[in-house]
């Protein structure tokens, strides 16, 4: 039997093979930066049950290989025409924002508490949550947000009001972080959406050697950088 972690102020997590079958992990703790960015490391993302935020890490993990990112003709129609203009962290609140409030086919409300705003805004600040925009006659439309480590973008949202704004989005989400040499994109959890722009499964100890190479070893060689 699984048995259900519950953290306290100690900053410590877990091994993530503690997870149950659905991939909860513990329980409770804070949102503090230090506690954010050490789960990210992990394989863990936070979700708020009522007051208390949840620890998951499931098994498998959906992921999008960024140069397996698929665009269909029809948006690709769609990105040719221009029919979006782009922008990355010019409203990371407002974008967070949208995302809380916008709302999902078969989902009553949302995981995104006040607590989660005010946490990621703090990760925005210290420049490790970033956010895409999408925009139509200077309105924004569309966006995602998530959290930036090494070669790993960890994608937490995204919103759309209208249609193919959220996937236009994403593409140029996707593109500009190619460009900037991040190799994998934690989708988290399986979504009809993500999978249709070429998001798939991994197994969580493959996800875990993707972490251990493009998190870990790469702020390493940040680190030895910066002593010279």
């Amino acid at each position: 039997m699984t048995t259900l972690h519950i953290l306290d102020d100690k900053l410590w997590f877990p091994p993530v093979t503690a997870a149950d079958a659905e991939g909860l992990l513990a329980a409770g703790g804070d949102l503090r930066p230090e506690r954010l960015l050490l789960a990210y490391r992990k394989g863990i993302f936070p979700w708020y049950d009522g007051d208390v935020p949840l620890w998951w890490s499931p098994d498998p993990r959906f992921v999008l290989f960024p140069d397996e990112l698929n665009i269909s003709k029809s948006m690709q129609q769609v990105l040719r025409r221009n029919v979006f203009q782009f922008s990355r962290n010019q409203c990371f609140a407002e974008v967070m924002a949208h995302c809380k409030t916008t709302p999902r086919p078969g989902q009553d409300g949302t995981w995104i508490s006040p607590a989660m705003q005010d946490a990621y805004t703090q990760l925005h600040h210290l420049g490790r949550a970033i956010s895409f925009e999408a925009w139509q006659q200077g309105q924004l439309v569309g966006g995602l947000y998530g959290v930036l480590l090494g070669k790993v973008f960890f994608g937490e949202s995204m919103f759309s009001h209208v249609s193919n704004a959220s996937k236009a989005a994403f593409m140029y989400a996707v593109q500009w972080l190619q460009q900037q040499g991040i190799v994998l994109i934690d989708c988290q959890v399986y979504t009809a959406h993500l999978e249709s722009l070429g998001a798939r499964f991994i197994d969580r100890k493959g996800f875990m050697d993707l972490l251990e190479e493009h998190i870990a070893l790469s702020e390493r060689r940040e680190d030895r950088k910066s002593e010279r």
